[in-house]
């Protein structure tokens, strides 16, 4: 897994690397390019933790393309279907598309309660 110039990498450690994710920014938000948890680590909530963790420092939305199998693992997460994707995203999300099936999902960043929006 690897981040462009203009991406972020996530890990999760325990003694070694079990997890990471990969996230690009793309128009007004971010692009969740890749997740990875060791298969030994399948199960115990460590991508939910990482997804979470990472989501909570980004400032706009965030959009992922998966195999339809996987909408209730990300839907747990609070992934939606998409709308409305980005350009860049929507003729990246037709060309993966003709190879095998995907989906688009997205997830708007969560607004802390402070003086200021309330």
């Amino acid at each position: 897994m690897r981040a462009s110039g203009e991406g972020q990498l996530w890990v999760a450690r325990d003694g070694g690397i079990v997890a990471g994710l990969s996230l690009t920014a793309v128009a007004d938000g971010f692009w969740l390019t890749g997740l990875f948890v060791d298969p030994q680590r399948r199960g115990q909530g460590v991508a939910g933790h990482l997804v979470a963790r990472a989501l909570a420092t980004l400032a706009g939305p965030t959009w992922l393309f998966c195999h339809p199998d996987l909408r209730d693992f990300y839907a747990k997460l609070g992934f939606k279907p998409a709308g409305q994707l980005p350009q860049a995203l929507a003729d990246r999300l037709a060309r993966y598309s003709r190879s095998k099936p995907l989906i688009a999902l997205g997830i708007e960043p969560l607004v802390s309660s402070t003086a200021e929006n309330v």
